[in-house]
């Protein structure tokens, strides 16, 4: 037992120094964990060495440095953009769009804020896609627009490392003397359809009459038809007709066993004229 004490000490130191080695290990080392829906930027000495994928990561706070860049979708909003058209019309336009980073490195390092420079580049797009039309053709094709606009930001956005997915227009505003003229166009053009559509009916009925007119004139009996139809018709009514001398009967077929009825019926012939 004379060397418990030395024994004892030696344990003691050993446990310090395990204690100290596992202090300087921490502070040397430390785990990182990258999301799904995240990438990494991992730099050493200020300078970028490579990009970490999702997973658990070791490092070295002492020389090592890590950024993370979240990659999820997300939605950029231009609301009430004061523009004018190619015939010089104001107008507010906004319009609403979804992106995504596609290259950290580039979001990150190239841009010093992504999100501002992907608002600028849709400003500039937009005012001159909107300065190349006239309202009525914005008006006309605004389903278009949002294609038109999508096509040409992304290149742009390319090159500052985003992807734009979709991009489609909210609203246009016009200015309320602007509305009060434009609703006045559409009206005075519903009343002119509704005018052209009245001319048109009324031609038609036009021409109808003078065919049928036509018609008698080369057929007098068709006349007498039509008043014998309209009489088979309806039920308790009486009709006159002007009998002259120059009347040309219609020829009656009578049936056996009908000698009344037949009297009754029968057109009776215009007396001769006495001298």
């Amino acid at each position: 037992m004379k060397h418990a004490p030395e024994i004892f000490a030696i344990v003691v130191l050993a446990l310090v120094c395990a204690v100290a080695l596992w202090r300087l290990v921490a502070k040397v080392t430390a785990k990182i964990t990258v999301w799904e829906y995240e990438k990494g930027l991992l730099y050493k000495d200020g300078k970028l060495a490579t990009v970490l994928n999702p997973g658990a990561h070791w490092i070295c706070p002492l020389w090592d440095h890590v950024v993370k860049v979240d990659m999820r979708e997300r939605t950029i909003s231009i609301a009430g953009q004061e523009l004018l058209s190619l015939d010089n019309v104001g107008l507010k336009v906004s319009i609403a769009a979804s992106y995504k980073l596609v290259d950290a490195n580039i979001a990150i390092n190239k841009t010093e804020n992504f999100y501002s420079a992907l608002y600028m580049v849709m400003q500039l797009e937009l005012r001159e896609i909107v300065g190349t039309m006239k309202l009525d053709e914005l008006l006309e094709k605004r389903n278009e627009l949002g294609a038109k606009f999508l096509e040409a930001c992304k290149p742009k956005a390319a090159e500052i490392g985003l992807e734009i997915i979709y991009a489609n227009v909210k609203d246009i505003m016009l200015a309320s003397d602007m509305k009060k003229a434009f609703g006045e166009v559409i009206k005075a053009q519903k009343q002119g359809l509704a005018v052209i559509e009245k001319t048109r009916s009324e031609t038609a009925a036009l021409r109808s009459l003078a065919n049928a007119a036509k018609m008698l004139e080369d057929n007098p009996q068709l006349l007498q038809l039509r008043a014998l139809q309209t009489m088979g018709e309806t039920t308790g009514n009486t009709m006159i007709m002007n009998v002259g001398q120059d009347f040309n009967a219609l020829p009656i077929k009578k049936s056996a066993g009908a000698g009344r009825a037949s009297r009754s019926t029968a057109v009776a012939e215009p007396d001769e004229p006495t001298e």
